[in-house]
């Protein structure tokens, strides 16, 4: 080769040797920062991790770390917060990072001879667009010469009692093992944990054999405990054992409830006016066991009780209540509100509660006003065989005394039969004793003026509540059979609309499993079952402590879709297959 050809090879590899250092440099300045890319079409795909060492398996492992590789840039904090390790391990895990791979080192020595189970869970985030996790990512390694290989698998469910549906992603699973009656996930920390997939999936591995309580929950602060004040929990309707022979638990599902342990307490209450006080309570009372008679206020300056006439939520938020009384107040005195055998919706109960009240001598002249009905005015959609209609007013009355001086009246005038069911002191129901006929239009009739506070007030004006039935054409059936059922339990099938909270349909099953749904209104549902131990008509969700199981439940995967006027018959659902 001449001297110039030698001259412009050496110039070209000094210019190549050079670019690549830039590029390289850039590069490295790029992973340093973990700066996304430009332009181009925006990342829905989630973060994967493509290595882990030690390799899933592994025995006799006496390294003090472990070492991940992911598919892409991920959050860094976002990984500290997704790491779980099983059994537990105390202090914080150090992170070091080299490109798409982190070194995690432990904060302690390892035990001997355990196996150790590294889960990934799905709150891991890539850098660019926080795309989550798709599911939670497990591998076990051994400190002694054998793997555990046992496995809990299953779903997990929010709750369709409360008209919620679909899989609750992040969720944790808390797995302990049953060594006596003792477990409380409030005060122990569990002794294995997962998270629950996307779809609502989790899966245990790495497991002794030996018998396990396992819990779901959903851990808002993250610390490994059960809160009853702000996590929901799901229950196991029974404990599981793993041994040789059966090294695979599979269809463990649970279906997340508020548990509600605390009795509801009084924080505050304010007269408004001199006929109505407003109370503050913890949580919101049961509206079924509510009335005026828990209540009483103790006039100390005078020695005297004055008692409470009505009880009632009318505007009132969630955890409020409004109280009427006849008696006035005198605004100098020291006075008290003191309540009584008041429950919550948990049935938590509490006995006395007292607190001081604020006093007003402010003059009350506002009339009940109608402020809410049930279906709204004017609507089509009554059903005839059962029609119901709730109104709501805004202040008290005698709901009791209102009875004869309603009516419910068809297109001729004529009366027709009815009842009325008492919510509270401001609420009511007017259900009719007869079949309506279809597609026909009625009305619920009555005076203002009978609507009376304890004040006096009132309005001189008639009210009409018009309202036509449902056409019975419209409605749709859904029948079929759920197979390989315990024939010696009550199993009851569940239909929970998507869109509507109190529209729900049960059917108990046969022997053979088989169910007809008739008269339902069209749209799309939830279907689940569940073993009705006790008879009565709703799903248990069992108690942490002292340990209550649940009753054993199942949801269909797929939304149920019944059109209007077409009865889906012929469906098959086998109870054995988790979903």
């Amino acid at each position: 080769m001449d001297k110039p050809a030698i001259k412009k090879l050496i110039n070209f590899t000094r210019h190549t040797a050079w670019l690549v250092g830039i590029l390289s440099t850039m590069h490295l300045i790029g992973c340093a920062n973990q700066l996304p890319p430009g332009g181009g079409p925006l990342d829905t795909v989630p973060p994967e991790i493509r290595v882990v060492y030690p390799a899933n398996g592994t025995i006799n492992y006496r390294e003090k770390y472990f070492e991940l590789e992911f598919s892409e840039y991920v959050d860094k904090r976002s990984l500290k917060d997704a790491i779980f390790i099983s059994p537990r391990l105390e202090g914080d895990l150090e992170l070091d990072w080299s490109g798409h791979s982190v070194q995690v080192n432990f904060p302690e020595e390892l035990k001997k001879d355990i196996t150790y189970n590294i889960t990934i869970g799905t709150d891991l985030l890539d850098y660019n667009n926080k795309n989550r996790m798709a599911e939670s990512f497990t591998f076990s390694f051994s400190t002694g010469s054998k793997i555990d290989n046992g496995s809990i698998e299953g779903n997990v469910y929010s709750n369709l009692s409360e008209g919620k549906s679909g899989s609750s992603s992040g969720v944790m699973i808390f797995a302990y093992k049953v060594t006596g009656d003792t477990i409380d996930p409030v005060k122990q920390k569990a002794d294995y944990v997962s998270q629950v997939g996307a779809e609502g999936n989790y899966k245990l591995s790495g497991l002794a054999f030996q018998t396990y309580r396992v819990f779901a929950v959903q851990d808002e602060y993250r610390d490994f405990l059960f809160q009853p004040d702000q996590d929901l929990i799901g229950v196991p309707n029974g404990e599981v054992t793993l041994d040789e022979k059966d090294t695979l638990f599979s269809g463990l599902n649970f279906s997340l409830a508020k548990i509600d342990t605390v009795s509801p307490r009084l924080f505050s209450s304010v007269m408004t006016d001199k006929h109505h006080l407003l109370i503050t309570l913890s949580e919101e009372l049961d509206s079924l066991s509510l009335n005026a008679e828990n209540f009483l206020i103790v006039d100390s300056t005078a020695n005297k009780e004055i008692p409470i006439l009505f009880a009632f939520k009318g505007r009132a938020k969630e955890k409020e209540l409004f109280l009427a009384l006849k008696d006035s107040v005198p605004l100098a005195d020291q006075c008290y509100l003191t309540a009584k055998n008041i429950q919550d919706k948990a049935k938590n109960k509490t006995t006395f509660d007292v607190v001081s009240l604020t006093v007003s001598d402010r003059v009350d002249t506002a009339a009940p006003l109608l402020i809410n009905t049930f279906p709204p005015e004017r609507s089509e959609s009554v059903d005839f065989l059962n029609a119901e209609i709730t109104f709501g007013f805004d202040n008290e009355f005698d709901v009791e005394g209102l009875k004869s001086k309603i009516l419910l009246l068809d297109t001729s005038g004529n009366k027709l039969g009815f009842t009325i069911k008492k919510i509270d002191d401001a609420s009511f129901v007017v259900k009719a004793l007869q079949k309506l006929k279809s597609l026909e239009s009625y009305s619920v009739a009555f005076n203002l003026k009978n609507i009376v506070d304890a004040a006096g007030n009132s309005v001189d004006s008639s009210y009409q509540f018009k309202f036509k039935t449902l056409n019975g054409l419209n409605f749709t059936g859904f029948s079929g059979r759920v197979e390989n059922l315990d024939s010696s339990k009550n199993a009851l099938l569940v239909l929970q609309s998507k869109s509507e909270k109190n529209r729900t349909y049960n059917f108990l099953l046969n022997k053979k499993g088989e169910f007809a749904f008739t008269r339902v209104e069209p749209g799309k549902y939830n279907l689940y079952c569940f073993y009705d131990t006790n008879n009565d008509g709703k799903h248990s969700p069992g108690f942490p402590f002292p340990f209550q199981p649940s009753e054993e439940i199942k949801y269909y995967k797929e939304e149920i879709n019944l059109p209007p006027r077409w009865e889906v018959t012929d469906f098959k659902w086998d109870f054995a297959v988790s979903h």
